[in-house]
């Protein structure tokens, strides 16, 4: 080969250029194609694999994007590029631009969760403490919004930058949107399927202001304190079991370990000391519901009077209309903070419901009551 041919040769190649980033990481969301001084060639190869997306950028400002595919880099394949660089009548290579490999894949299994406790408002425990944590995925949706807006002029941008920004804006959206739910406490832990949709809804206009598009986003658990825990399974029991029969199974079970606890002669004794009063409670409650068995009157005497008639309460919690009920287990839906001074009640007579506290035959649960004066002589 002479001289000339090796110089012809050594030329074509100078002129000849490919443009392309084989991804071999498995984090990198965007990585900037690296020449010297940013200059690429006239009519050289550009080659955008799948999950890719090619941005060129012009002194800071966004020029044009190629989707996957090979392409000459020309003014024909330039057009906004040639409108900033005034290249009326075509350009001489070489020309200089900016060009970043935006990684538009899936990324999947994102962890989030929330550092410290939020902070929620019951309306019958008060204000509770609860935690969360679960996953995301991800994909970039516009490269040019995302490049100017996160990446910059950050060489090789990487999954764990960005997901730092991420956490922080799924946990402060996420407490927003359960304290906006107003659920009862122990129905968060229930329903994280329907939280975790609507927490999607909430976050995905905050992702797409920076290009980012929120494919999935999963709430895997809620936890609470354990002693909070604790707390509403005793309530949830109290507002299952009727009271009397919860008291005699407490009563129960405390002879039972008296018993166990004092030995020898003694411990029997006082088990079958605590067995009679037992008994005697067992067999009051059977006589009372003797007596309450209806019955004739004897022959020749007065009938008793008629049984007045029980007053029946309805009682609204959480918008929906419950009971009815009597003014005892009122009280105990009371007691137990089910309702409070501001619940609506009704009865038969009343025209509208009323708030419990003006309600005249309810106020004496809010204690405090004043006696009427004593009567002049």
């Amino acid at each position: 080969m002479s001289l000339f041919d090796e110089i012809k040769k050594k030329l074509s190649h100078e002129f000849i250029d490919i443009v392309e980033w084989l991804d071999n990481t498995n984090d990198t969301i965007a990585h900037r194609f690296e020449r010297y001084q940013n200059e690429i060639k006239n009519g050289a190869k550009l080659i955008v694999r799948e999950g890719q997306t090619a941005v060129f950028i012009n002194e800071g400002q966004l020029a044009d994007a190629f989707k996957p595919g090979t392409y000459t880099l020309n003014t024909k394949n330039l057009p906004i590029l040639t409108t900033l660089k005034g290249w009326k009548y075509g350009f001489n290579s070489p020309f200089k631009a900016e060009v970043y490999f935006v990684n538009t894949r899936l990324f999947t299994d994102e962890k989030w969760g929330t550092k410290n406790p939020v902070m929620l408002s019951d309306d019958r425990f008060g204000l509770v403490e609860i935690r969360a944590f679960g996953t995301y995925s991800f994909r970039i949706g516009d490269p040019g919004k995302f490049i100017v807006d996160v990446v910059g002029t950050d060489g090789n941008f990487t999954n764990y930058e960005i997901n730092e920004h991420l956490k922080s804006l799924i946990v402060t959206r996420f407490t927003d949107t359960v304290g906006e739910a107003n659920l009862p406490i122990e129905l968060y832990a229930a329903n994280t399927s329907e939280l975790s949709q609507t927490c999607q809804e909430v976050m995905q206009p905050e992702f797409g202001r920076v290009g980012i598009e929120l494919e999935k986003f999963y709430i895997e658990n809620v936890s609470m304190p354990e002693d909070l825990k604790k707390e509403i399974f005793e309530y949830s029991r109290l507002d299952k079991l009727d009271m009397s029969k919860l008291s005699q199974f407490k009563a129960a079970k405390a002879m039972e370990a008296a018993a166990k606890n004092e030995g020898g002669t003694a411990g029997a004794g006082m088990g079958m000391g605590m067995g009679f009063v037992l008994a005697q409670q067992m067999g009051g409650m059977m006589t009372q519901q003797h007596t309450q068995q209806p019955f004739s009157p004897p022959q020749g005497g007065s009938a008793p009077p008629p049984i007045p008639l029980q007053v029946l309460y309805h009682y609204a919690v959480n918008g929906q209309q419950l009971g009815p009920v009597s003014l005892d287990k009122l009280k105990e839906l009371f007691a137990n903070r089910t309702i409070n001074r501001d619940s609506l009640i009704w009865k038969q007579g009343m025209a509208n419901w009323t708030a419990l506290k003006d309600v005249e035959d309810l106020k004496s649960f809010l204690g405090g009551s004043t006696p009427p004066p004593l009567p002049t002589t």
